[in-house]
């Protein structure tokens, strides 16, 4: 049987195809990571650089620190609240001076102490260590948006990384199919169109990868101004995001937002602060007790023999304030009680929207699950193997390009789809682990596709 020309070009670039796939199938396999169920990020190897990001966000975020400074402050206010007020002294001269028996008064000092009724130095200290407490939340929940900032931005950066080599590959394959094009067109077994075809396809691609190439320094720095470094400190390129699987079920996780929840501690300090503002406001019917002593300073009497001769006269007294206005003191109380329910009211509408934000995150998390199985084990090899078919079709001139360019760009679609699940994912579960307030024990899987060039 006679070859022509076309019929060798093309068996030869399908057996080069053929030999590109099987090649890159051997060398690249998918990558494999050790199932360890009930481990955790920090415990993983392959996000050992995201592990570092968190603890340079821990210790250099400019907002944690200003949060971290606010606690400190207010326990030592609540240091303060509890101690007595200061002493007075007193002291008085007689302009004129004043004639006593025992002689002229020249002057009089004194000093007394204010003692606040029993109980309500204990309630302010309360309430100030209760508002410091509050601070901790702030702390505590400011530290976990933190760290849900970070792991939501490292995700991203992982998926440019991937997005990047997947239009790569897609422009060398289209600069393959532009040739194959050209080929068959110097033998006059294809049309000028077929080569048009992956040209403006080609371009695209690139103007795809220019536009992914640019997004990379905006997530770089704001990657570093969570961690207090200059916007140009480079970041090097996530190889890959392992497929994390939760193991805690469902209740569990309801259960974790109402114990470990920092917005939520927030309003319970809110409401033991309140409570113990109604203490101090009960006891304001109550008066605060000033004792004192008074000396006066006598000079010589001007007769002799005078009884109590130059004798200095001491005074000791003690005061109280009469609590007579009730009308502002029942306000007091009524006002805490109102600060009480509605502590109480914004805690309980908090806790819901909370499970409802854990619902929706579970959903999508769930969702990002299925997508990937899907995308992974049935749509891109689908797709590989469709676009093979083309490929042959395209080289024995049973195909045309159009044909082999929705192929191509079908194959593209998918996988991007599938690193976008799986930054989902890995995105979901970070803002689940925000909700619950803790980080979640993991399955590890294996998470890039076989790169079939």
């Amino acid at each position: 049987m006679t070859m022509t020309p076309t019929k060798i070009l093309g068996t030869f670039f399908l057996l080069l195809f053929a030999m590109l796939v099987t090649a890159s199938a051997e060398e690249s396999p998918e990558m494999e990571v050790d199932t360890l169920p009930g481990s955790y990020l920090g415990d993983r190897t392959e996000l050992n650089d995201l592990k570092s990001f968190l603890i340079l966000a821990a210790d250099n975020n400019n907002e944690l620190r200003a949060a971290f400074q606010k606690w400190q402050a207010a326990i030592k206010k609540a240091v303060q609240a509890d101690t007595l007020p200061d002493p007075k002294f007193s002291f008085g001269y007689y302009t004129t001076p004043l004639e006593t028996r025992g002689g002229p008064a020249r002057y009089k000092y004194g000093l007394s102490q204010t003692l606040p009724f029993f109980g309500k130095l204990d309630y302010k200290e309360q309430m100030a260590l209760r508002e410091a407490d509050g601070f901790k939340a702030k702390f505590d929940s400011l530290k976990l948006d933190t760290y849900y900032e970070v792991k939501k931005i490292y995700y991203e950066y992982a998926y440019l990384a991937r997005a990047i080599d997947i239009t790569r590959e897609n422009i060398e394959l289209m600069k393959y199919l532009e040739k194959i094009a050209t080929a068959r067109y110097t033998t006059g077994s294809a049309k000028h169109s077929d080569i048009i075809r992956p040209q403006v396809e080609l371009g695209k691609l690139e103007d795809r990868l220019n536009s992914l190439n640019d997004l990379k320094f905006p997530l770089a720095a704001r990657l570093n101004a969570l961690l207090d470094r200059p916007a140009e400190t480079e970041i090097a390129l996530p190889a890959a995001i392992p497929v994390m699987t939760i193991v805690d079920p469902k209740e569990n996780l309801s259960g974790m937002i109402q114990e470990n929840n920092p917005k939520l501690a927030y309003w319970d300090t809110v409401t033991a602060k309140e409570e113990a503002g109604k203490g101090l406001a009960e006891r304001n019917y109550y008066p605060d007790f000033t004792f004192g002593v008074d000396v006066t300073e006598v000079d010589k009497a001007r007769n002799s023999g005078v009884m109590g001769d130059g004798q200095n006269p001491v005074m000791t007294s003690m005061s109280f304030n009469i609590p007579i206005w009730l009308n502002a003191r029942d306000a007091a109380v009524e006002e805490s009680n109102a600060k009480i329910i509605a502590a109480k009211r914004s805690r309980i509408g908090l806790e819901r929207k909370l499970k409802a934000d854990l619902e929706l995150a579970l959903y999508k998390y769930r969702d990002a699950g299925r997508k990937i199985n899907l995308y992974k084990d049935t749509l891109v090899p689908k797709a590989e193997q469709a676009l093979g078919v083309t490929m042959e079709a395209f080289m024995t001139g049973r195909g045309t390009s159009l044909d082999l360019i929705d192929a191509e760009k079908t194959l593209l679609e998918l996988q991007l789809a599938y690193y976008r699940a799986l930054t989902d994912q890995a995105q979901r579960l970070a803002e689940i682990e925000t909700l619950v307030g803790q980080e979640l024990a993991c399955e590890f899987h294996g998470s890039l596709l076989k790169d079939n060039k």
